[in-house]
């Protein structure tokens, strides 16, 4: 790591006391936000929001949908945000998704799905699914699936659901994301004391979304657990050298390109898990951004993903 990594890592943790993890939901919730807000970097200018809701099994879904004033229609970008499954909205990720429909000139859907441990199960997944749908309604365009951590999981998980689907999404980028690889080897192993994110984070978090039940073989919960993976979009995932989760990216990718599939990975060195909110303040996780974007924007443009 370099000195600019270790400072925004110092910044992060010096809004968390020891052993944050055990903190009641609520607390931890409230200081994940204040960090959130004291790492925004607002809004490019040209960019507007619009913060609006659909209807889904009975219940309300926020989304915030960000514009550039000269639009680019060629693809819409669906965006799941970070958290762990019971952290974070649409405000924790809104300069992210700003930046990102600067970047591409594409609209971005943020969504604000349901939270552990209030919401355990499927929950999020189902929210995923709906979002989707009204989506592809909505804008009439391909879609771009795009999460970062526990977006990320979400985001593969609806990927290979809508496998075969009259609609399916135009690809999808994976940025540090949680995949349910093997936890005895690899990077659950090297990097088990990572800053930012340890193996243990990774287990308390996974428990809370499911409740305590044993989701390992359910394709909804983890895309490593899925039998087929064949059929799905062409994607690109980044992981951070520097957390438990790393070897989840190579491994998805292995599997997709022997069932035939299209995927890249790219291990961006020295950098932790959550490096997003890095972009302003350290080159490394800046230029990682910039290829986030320039991959979002290639999937979204079918003529130059290939």
């Amino acid at each position: 790591m370099d000195a600019e990594t270790r400072a925004f890592i110092d910044r992060i943790d010096a809004f968390y006391p020891p052993e944050a993890i055990g903190l009641p939901i609520e607390e931890n919730r409230a200081i994940y936000n204040r960090m959130s807000r004291a790492f925004h970097a607002g809004r490019p200018a040209g960019v507007t929001a619009e913060t609006d809701s659909m209807e889904a099994g009975g219940h309300a879904i926020p989304v915030r949908i960000y514009r550039r004033d000269a639009p680019d229609k060629a693809a819409v970008v669906l965006y799941f945000h970070g958290g762990g499954f019971i952290l974070g909205g649409l405000d924790s990720h809104d300069d992210i998704c700003a930046d990102l429909c600067a970047g591409t000139g594409f609209a971005v859907v943020s969504v604000d799905y349901r939270l552990a441990p209030e919401h355990t199960g499927t929950a999020a997944f189902d929210d995923a699914v709906s979002a989707y749908e009204w989506a592809t309604k909505t804008f009439r365009r391909p879609v771009v699936l795009v999460g970062e951590s526990a977006g990320g999981t979400l985001a593969a998980c609806l990927a290979h659901h809508l496998r075969g689907h009259g609609s399916a999404p135009a690809g999808q980028v994976l940025v540090y994301p949680m995949l349910g690889g093997d936890e005895s080897k690899g990077s659950y192993v090297v990097h088990a004391e990572a800053p930012l994110l340890s193996a243990r984070d990774v287990a308390v978090y996974k428990n809370i979304r499911t409740g305590g039940e044993d989701t390992s073989g359910d394709p909804r919960y983890l895309p490593l657990a899925d039998s087929d993976f064949s059929g799905l979009p062409p994607t690109i995932i980044f992981t951070a050298e520097c957390d438990p989760l790393s070897s989840d990216g190579e491994a998805y990718r292995d599997r997709l390109l022997a069932a035939g599939g299209k995927a890249l990975w790219h291990e961006e060195k020295g950098l932790p898990h959550g490096y997003l909110r890095a972009r302003a303040t350290v080159a490394r996780a800046r230029d990682s951004f910039i290829r986030i974007v320039q991959a979002v924007d290639a999937l979204g443009r079918s003529e130059r993903a290939g």
